[in-house]
């Protein structure tokens, strides 16, 4: 998952990662709005004045996991269409590396998705109004790989002619929507819930 990948500042004692993957599971499940700081100290096993050696405050904590699967999102599309020189392909294996993942992928999705609003305005703290830019940089990167790829479709005739970064944010919302009804071991395989979506996507920017 992407915590996994976050660099540990702080050495192999560090209980940074631990700190991200207890905060995605309480947010995601309770809601970052009622997950208390403290509870997130006592599962990780430290005082809740320690968490503070590694976020500043729990809005700081939620950009930096906000950051972290915005930069996995990245990531998992540069490898999910690398090598596929059809646009229809690629952009059926850009959602199925969109929507794959462990449980614990999909409640952090969850709480990006649900938490999208506090990117518009700026934060008085300087490691989180960090976060928040960098988050931006991200969004607006996501945002044109998408675009660039749908474009090149209707370039070559495979796809509909039409505002390609129109197009891009209709299927980007699909794929986001997922994440606030959809749940891992539900009556919904993951397998039948990318082949919904893929093939939704494709009717939405294929040719007749």
């Amino acid at each position: 998952m992407p915590v996994a990948t976050e660099v540990r500042e702080d050495g192999p004692r560090s209980k940074r990662a631990r700190i991200l993957t207890v905060a995605i599971e309480q947010f995601g499940r309770v809601g970052y709005e009622h997950t208390k700081w403290a509870s997130v100290a006592g599962e990780v096993g430290i005082g809740q004045t320690a968490l503070y050696h590694y976020f500043e405050s729990k809005a700081h904590c939620l950009l930096t996991i906000m950051r972290l699967e915005l930069t996995d999102s990245v990531e998992r599309f540069r490898v999910g269409t690398a090598g596929i020189p059809d646009p229809a392909q690629a952009l059926r294996s850009a959602i199925d590396a969109s929507l794959r993942g462990e449980p614990i992928d999909a409640l952090q999705r969850r709480i990006l998705q649900n938490h999208m609003d506090i990117l518009s305005t700026p934060r008085q703290s300087d490691k989180e109004e960090a976060e928040r830019l960098r988050s931006r940089e991200l969004v607006a990167e996501i945002e044109k790989n998408w675009a660039d790829l749908i474009k090149r479709g209707m370039d070559e005739g495979i796809f509909v002619q039409g505002d390609p970064v129109l197009y891009s944010r209709l299927v980007l919302g699909a794929l986001v929507s997922v994440w606030r009804w959809y749940r891992p071991g539900g009556p919904l395989s993951l397998d039948d819930l990318i082949r919904t979506v893929s093939d939704s996507a494709i009717r939405m920017v294929t040719a007749p």
